[in-house]
């Protein structure tokens, strides 16, 4: 287990330079849906595919709690599963984002359009949903559990389970498809 977590320490917003892919998942906030999506796809990645070279992370459209770590109820939530999201703090999107990432992955709709609004038309192909991902689930957006009870911390955090594993294996048939570095 400690391997693991060091792994996932070692995968800092700095670094990533080497990485044959690299991703960002965006909510509003930074603190509920898209650290939670970070910590879930670290975990998935972590345990089905470590030979994997990605950079992970996440980041909200807005900057109401940049700085902040995660809600105590999506830290709480994801804790039960064994994720830790403590040491991440929320920040906000920045135009350099859409040079630094192969796909942003948006929580919902909103999202996308304000990601839209903020990039470069050259930049609309990677912006997509996460559950895209996730055909199998029957909907596109995350619901935002912020206003909601704990339940739907456990519903977000199902969610992007579903989509983490749908990703992983996007990007393998990529990272196959493109060949050695």
């Amino acid at each position: 287990m400690k391997a693991i977590f060091d792994k996932l320490k070692r995968n800092k917003p700095e670094e990533g330079g080497d990485a044959d892919y690299r991703l960002l998942f965006v909510c509003m906030g930074n603190i509920c849906r898209s650290p939670t999506a970070e910590g879930v796809f670290r975990k998935v990645w972590t345990e089905r595919a470590p030979e994997l070279s990605l950079h992970v992370d996440s980041a909200g459209t807005h900057a109401y709690h940049v700085g902040q770590p995660p809600d105590p109820r999506a830290q709480r939530a994801a804790l039960r599963r064994g994720i830790d999201l403590s040491v991440q703090r929320a920040r906000r999107v920045t135009v350099e984002d859409f040079e630094r990432f192969d796909l942003v992955l948006a929580m919902d709709r909103l999202n996308v359009e304000l990601l839209k609004e903020l990039s470069a038309p050259e930049h609309h192909e990677r912006i997509r949903l996460l559950l895209e991902f996730a055909p199998q689930i029957g909907r596109l957006e995350v619901p935002d559990p912020y206003y909601g009870g704990s339940n739907g911390f456990e519903h977000v955090l199902d969610l992007v389970e579903e989509a983490s594993i749908g990703l992983l294996e996007h990007l393998r048939r990529q990272v196959r498809a493109a060949g050695p570095r």
